[in-house]
């Protein structure tokens, strides 16, 4: 487990001042108008878009073997979009991390929290499945004041972006469990909480399956969700959260639990996962992370790099 860290000295080292440097610009920024961070986050995305092609064409690859019935432009235009709210991402961070309660609450519309609440009042812990999404940060803070649970993470590198993560992340939920403690996790489900739980990346072949995500055939896919859900008899319920086009505010969607789940058969647990990651993505495709090389892993080491 891990409790909100204290400030230590040695994190003033000059090794971390251009981070702190960094780290107080955006904090100064966080406290202007939500609509001028989201232009600066446009102007910045756009930025991204331009400068930082490597970024950009792993986004364009991906929307491409994803949706190949798509036309060069309609991809180069949700490439161009994906860009841009990777941008505005940048600076949700930082309203999740500062803003007050009262901002964030403003901000946030809930939907189908009957799903969680029927889990709940049957004394089950949750696996809270949560889908890389660009306002993902947004989504932690304000899922901790409906129903604050555990996040698993993976620590940062840097000794003062992990001070700030871990107590952003903290803020209005209980606490963070490193996403190698097992046993930490399924304590917590066990206990009846609710934990945040991440299956749509790319993990590598361990305790992975290739199956569908959109139109590849053989995505790796992890196990885990099975794994957690089967071991701690928990719901699985899946979540987004997204933008809304209008930047009135954040969509926090909860989506049925999955049905006999797990059920024994590693390859059908994953692919309804994936099915499950698919529903949300297509309420707001551009809003997803597609700058991750989701299919970098093939079911055979000498097949060909989807990114060559």
């Amino acid at each position: 487990m891990i409790n909100k860290p204290r400030f230590s000295i040695n994190l003033l080292a000059p090794k971390y001042w251009l981070t702190w440097l960094g780290v107080i610009i955006l904090y100064v920024i966080s406290w202007l108008p939500y609509r001028l961070q989201i232009g600066l986050g446009k102007g910045l995305g756009l930025l991204f878009y331009k400068l930082v092609p490597k970024r950009a064409d792993i986004a364009r690859r991906n929307l491409s073997l994803s949706f190949p019935d798509k036309s060069h432009s309609d991809i180069e235009t949700m490439t161009r979009e994906n860009m841009i709210n990777t941008g505005i991402a940048f600076f949700e961070t930082g309203m999740a991390w500062w803003w007050p309660t009262w901002r964030v609450k403003r901000k946030m519309h809930v939907h189908n929290l009957h799903y969680v609440e029927q889990a709940q009042a049957e004394g089950k812990g949750i696996l809270m499945l949560l889908f890389h999404f660009l306002s993902l940060e947004m989504q932690a803070r304000i899922q901790g004041y409906i129903c604050p649970g555990v996040g698993l993470y993976r620590p940062h590198n840097n000794a003062v972006m992990e001070f700030l993560q871990t107590r952003g992340r903290a803020r209005a939920n209980k606490y963070m469990v490193k996403r190698t403690d097992v046993r930490g996790m399924l304590k917590a489900l066990r206990g009846g909480d609710i934990c945040g739980y991440l299956p749509d990346q790319d993990y590598g072949r361990k305790r992975s399956v290739f199956v569908p995500f959109f139109a590849v055939p053989d995505a790796s896919t992890t196990t885990g969700t099975a794994m957690f859900a089967g071991a701690a008899n928990c719901a699985v319920i899946p979540t987004s959260c997204k933008r809304r086009e209008d930047y009135s505010g954040y969509d926090l969607v909860y989506y049925p639990p999955l049905s006999e789940f797990p059920s024994g058969d590693d390859e059908l647990d994953a692919r309804q996962v994936n099915q499950a990651v698919e529903t949300a993505i297509m309420h707001a495709p551009t809003q997803y992370l597609w700058v991750h090389r989701r299919f970098k892993t093939r079911p055979q080491e000498d097949m060909d790099d989807y990114y060559r």
